[in-house]
Order: C-alpha cells, then structure tokens, then sequence
C-alpha cells in the first residue's frame, strides 16, 4: 500500500527556495558581466562550452 509522506517543514522549503534562486542570480550576474565587456569591447573573445566565440571586430 502506499504511504503518505512526511510533510517538509517550512524553514527546509525556504532553505531550498533561497538556494535555488541565489544559483540563478549568480549565473544572471555573469551573464550580464559578460554583456557589459563584450558591448564594451573589453572582451574580444570568450569560451562558450568547448566552442570559441569571437565578437565582432
């Protein structure tokens, strides 16, 4: 027969929740830093996976 599961507590859910959303603030951040360099031209190249992506010249 099945068994219900326990409740997770509030304070675990929020943990979860916090975490989850500082992981995607993080990665925005750096996306939005890499933006910035590559419109500035400070960056001309950058690795995307095992590709090498040039901006323009």
């Amino acid at each position: 027969m099945a068994v219900p599961k326990k409740r997770t507590s509030i304070s675990k859910k929020r943990i979860r929740r916090n975490i989850w959303k500082k992981k995607g603030n993080l990665v925005a951040i750096k996306a939005f830093s890499l933006a910035k360099s590559v419109s500035t031209g400070i960056q001309k190249v950058f690795l995307c996976g095992k590709q090498i992506i040039k901006s323009w010249e």
